[in-house]
């Protein structure tokens, strides 16, 4: 559940005031004064700005260990923050106690002992014993917030780590200070970490964009299948992006994020831990399980029946230990072959969705058509289930750790449920692969009207109020029934059934316009010649050519 509540347990219901978000204001005579990134050229310079000085703090060290080290100190900053706000307005109450830890958790705030509060440590920024100062800050916060423990970095005494750069860093990220009197710096240093997390999964290539979700795919798994109510799972959750962007969604939309429930899993030790922080800069409360562990050995909410699943699972897993699981419950549609995971991801995701239960889950390509091992058969079993709601096939250079092209598979367990859909025995198909821009020289990303593009057709498809009537699109969407799916072998790919792109009619007869085309070609050569010579020419009054 997404809810401001760092001490209570997992799960627990309650309620929840909507929490609206605030962007940094504009700069101002005390902007300007306390050094606050809007005085610097907004979010997006500051941002940019710590991490082109925290990166001169990485030396020899792996972009793997670098990164807990920068998004610890993050994190630091902003309970610190959080706590510091508090304690002024308690000690402005001469009915509270600005020093008793009680007075923070009645306020779902993270206690922060004396001598871990961000501004004693930047007090000894300057000091050979910085690491040492930071470290014990960690331990301290662990000891006094049970749900924390075992979550934050204590690694800054470590020899490899220059403490000169690293009391440089701390300055730095201390001049991220309150955005105004009510609100405390949670999104700008929610932005912070999640550009820091994008600038790390690049760092680390291939190894590090396992964790890291590229923000417009997931939105576009989030507004397809509209998270409003009920409970969230993903079972590959990596550093938490799923869940950040579901709650944005709820807020965007003004519902209640006390609806919302969140459960998740990973395997990674290092990543867990930074998935905690993650949702904790933001105040989301979420189910991760008692510890990290493999979803498919370990399975940490046995049981679960999720409203909602949302996953990007690693991409054709050969080293998943499928052999010791053949004859798993979860393979009610076959077994998966032990060298790919990607059916054991997408059966076990079937096994989490209750009655009503959607999930959008990310996988690549080669998902939709292989026959190798069996896939074939399980693929066939799962439409013929009518499991299978919506395939949607992205374009290239999406993600940070593969150049493999990747599809979003969204399954149902009722298209039917509430009205959603009248849908059964079908599929749709969207082929977005010419959607996107590009970010950079090798990085493409989805726009909000690419976005948004994809999820109103999906939900004019599945009848949804308010979304205007479907019609198939060549070249763009289609509504394929059980028969069609059949003759095509049930191979999922959208650009067998979507078509070619109509091109405009311009009523022109085809003798008519072939003429035409071949006259201006032969103008064209014909000027083409003129310009040669030329050239020719005057290559040969500069003393060049025969």
């Amino acid at each position: 559940m997404m809810k401001k509540s760092p001490e209570s347990k997992n799960g627990a219901k309650g309620a929840q005031n909507k929490r609206g978000r605030q962007e940094p204001t504009p700069a101002s005579a005390t902007g300007a004064a306390n050094g606050s990134p809007s005085a610097r050229g907004g979010v997006a310079g500051f941002r940019e700005q710590l991490w082109a000085s925290a990166d001169k703090l990485r030396g020899n060290m792996d972009a793997a260990e670098y990164k807990h080290v920068v998004l610890g100190l993050i994190f630091l900053k902003y309970i610190s923050d959080a706590f510091d706000q508090l304690h002024v307005k308690l000690a402005a109450d001469p009915k509270s106690e600005p020093e008793d830890r009680d007075e923070y958790l009645a306020e779902n705030v993270f206690w922060v002992p004396e001598k871990a509060r961000w501004k004693a440590l930047q007090a000894q920024s300057k000091l050979p014993a910085i690491g040492k100062k930071l470290d014990d800050a960690m331990e301290a916060i662990e000891a006094d917030n049970p749900s924390l423990k075992g979550t934050l970095p204590k690694e800054y005494a470590r020899p490899q780590l220059d403490k000169r750069r690293l009391g440089e860093v701390v300055d730095l990220i201390s001049k991220v200070g309150l955005v105004d009197d009510q609100h405390t710096s949670r999104d700008l240093l929610g932005q912070v970490y999640e550009y820091f997390l994008g600038q790390f999964a690049t760092a680390e290539g291939k190894k590090g964009g396992q964790f890291y979700t590229p923000e417009s795919v997931v939105r576009t798994l989030v507004e397809m299948i509209e998270p409003f109510k009920g409970r969230v799972y993903d079972p590959a959750c990596g550093s938490g992006g799923m869940f950040v962007q579901s709650e944005k969604f709820v807020e965007s939309h003004e519902g209640r994020l006390g609806d919302i429930s969140i459960y998740g899993q990973e395997s990674n030790p290092t990543t867990w831990r930074l998935c905690k922080m993650n949702l904790a800069i933001r105040q989301i409360e979420a189910n991760l399980g008692q510890q990290w562990g493999d979803t498919f050995h370990q399975d940490q909410h046995a049981g679960l029946k999720a409203d909602f699943v949302l996953a990007n699972p690693p991409f054709n897993d050969s080293d998943w230990g499928g052999g010791t699981l053949l004859k798993d419950v979860r393979w009610k549609y076959g077994a998966p072959p032990v060298g790919n995971a990607n059916y054991a991801w997408l059966q076990h995701v079937v096994s989490k969705l209750g009655p009503s239960g959607v999930a959008g889950v990310v996988l690549a390509n080669g998902s939709m058509s292989t026959q190798q091992s069996g896939e074939g058969h399980i693929r066939q079993k799962m439409v013929e289930a009518d499991l299978v709601d919506c395939m949607v096939a992205l374009p290239g250079q999406l993600f940070f750790n593969t150049q493999i092209p990747a599809c979003l598979w969204f399954l149902a367990r009722n298209k039917a449920m509430k009205g959603h859909r009248k849908r059964s025995g079908e599929v749709l198909f969207i082929d977005a692969r010419a959607l996107g821009y590009m970010v950079d020289r090798t990085r493409r990303a989805l726009s909000d009207d690419d976005i948004q593009k994809v999820a109103k057709t999906y939900h004019a498809w599945r009848g949804e109020r308010d979304a205007g009537k479907y019609k198939d699109v060549a070249g763009f969407c289609k509504g394929a029934k059980l028969a069609e799916l059949k003759q095509h072998g049930f191979v999922l790919t959208p650009g067998r059934y979507v078509g070619a792109e109509k091109m405009e009619d311009d009523s022109e007869p085809f003798e008519q316009k072939m003429t035409r085309l071949v006259t201006q070609l032969e103008r064209q050569f014909a000027e083409g010649a003129k310009l040669e010579k030329q050239i020719r020419k005057n290559l040969k009054g500069l003393g060049y050519g025969g």
